[in-house]
């Protein structure tokens, strides 16, 4: 299956290849999480690794993996011995060690025991969940995290070198205030990680911040949520740090590959329960159950819910949507070339009202989203989805 070169791959004739690992386990479940966990035993946790060894083996690796990324759930749940036996399946994929290898952490799962074993396996990047310096902010969260826990694992975390340290925050919260983000802003700052992820609250079903929604209790304000984006831009941008993507902000050297590749329609293998994959001319998933999903690695299946075969006009779509929210925007003369059956004269029509209307603008055959535009991505990324639809006329 072939992919259309982005800038940076045209170094390499081989293009990247990521593994996402979903490691499932949390000892409880946040207000807002709508990802497939559930409660570590060991019996479980057994169960599950031995189950990522025999996924991997029903893989096709074509290429060795390039970048890692372990998300979930809660990774830092597992033990430094199993950390290190999770870490063996992985590397045996990547020729050695992986260019870029991210582990995601909950505040209060670091010790200087896992982040130790983490370091030995190769693990270059942290990902830690902070959300907010505010005690009462967290609880209405659901997190299970304080405020001094915060700072202990930060402290930890830099303590063991890893290359590249990220914290998670997030805005638009039930009660939260103007000055009560802009001070979890200014801390993250202060605290001088390598890359900060801002998220605004979003309400997925089935979660217990949707359940609040539909009863009142909480409420959606549009408004201030653009306020808030607009200052969190304002202030990092002042702080050094670059946004590259509507959410995401790094100094110089540190934005994440892993992200920046799948956003730009590379291919990534997905192991773990729920772990998605977009590989080998498919996409598609694992189921979201531990106990199913080992079953149907043990008969030899994988990647079984949502699966389907990939056009190049799908990877154009997707393409064009998650380009749009990267800064440096999306060269749309490269996926024409790569999908010449996809309604090009609806995206044309799109992207020259988005420009007109200030939302968009373009330069030679590259499109990116301006400042305002990228306050409205997720409205110019439905709308991109109609125009994908539209039918062509023969």
């Amino acid at each position: 299956m072939s992919h259309p070169a982005s800038e940076q791959d045209k170094a390499s004739p081989v293009p990247p290849l990521g593994l996402y690992v979903h490691v499932p386990f949390c000892a409880s479940t946040c207000d807002f999480c709508a990802f497939y966990q559930t409660k570590p035993t060991a019996e479980g946790v057994g169960g599950y690794l031995a189950g990522i060894a025999d996924e991997a083996k029903l893989v096709n690796w074509t290429r060795p993996v390039t970048t890692v990324f372990w998300g979930g759930g809660t990774p830092g749940l597992l033990s430094p011995k199993d950390l290190g036996r999770l870490a063996e399946t992985v590397r045996a994929q990547c020729n050695g060690v992986p260019e870029e290898w991210t582990v995601e952490l909950a505040p209060a799962s670091v010790t200087p025991q896992r982040l130790a074993a983490l370091r030995e396996a190769g693990v270059t990047r942290i990902s830690m969940g902070v959300q907010s310096f505010q005690p009462a902010l967290l609880d209405g969260l659901g997190r299970q995290h304080t405020l001094q826990q915060i700072y202990r694992a930060y402290d930890h975390v830099r303590a063991a070198g890893f290359a590249s340290v990220n914290l998670d925050l997030m805005f638009a919260l039930p009660g939260q205030t103007e000055a009560e983000w802009a001070a979890d802003v200014s801390e993250a700052v202060r605290l001088a990680p390598d890359h900060i992820s801002t998220y605004c609250l979003t309400f997925e079903e089935d979660t217990a911040l949707w359940v609040k929604l539909s009863q009142g209790r909480v409420k959606l304000d549009p408004e201030n949520e653009a306020r808030l984006y607009e200052a969190t831009w304002e202030q990092l941008a002042a702080a050094g740090y670059g946004q590259y993507e509507v959410a995401n902000f790094a100094r110089p050297g540190h934005a994440c590959r892993h992200n920046l590749n799948t956003w730009r329609m590379q291919e990534w293998v997905g192991l773990g329960p729920s772990a998605a994959s977009q590989f080998d001319g498919w996409r598609g998933a694992n189921v979201s159950d531990l106990d199913k999903w080992l079953g149907r690695v043990a008969r030899g299946e994988r990647v079984t819910e949502d699966r389907v075969v990939l056009t190049p006009a799908q990877l154009a779509e997707d393409a064009l949507i998650f380009g749009l929210r990267m800064n440096a925007g999306v060269d749309v003369a490269v996926w024409q070339a790569r999908a010449p059956e996809a309604p090009w004269a609806a995206v044309e029509a799109l992207l020259e009202r988005c420009v007109a209307e200030g939302l968009a603008v373009r330069e030679a055959s590259r499109a990116r989203l301006t400042e305002r535009g990228r306050l409205l991505a997720d409205s110019v990324g439905a709308e991109m989805m109609e125009a994908f639809q539209t039918p062509i006329l023969t």
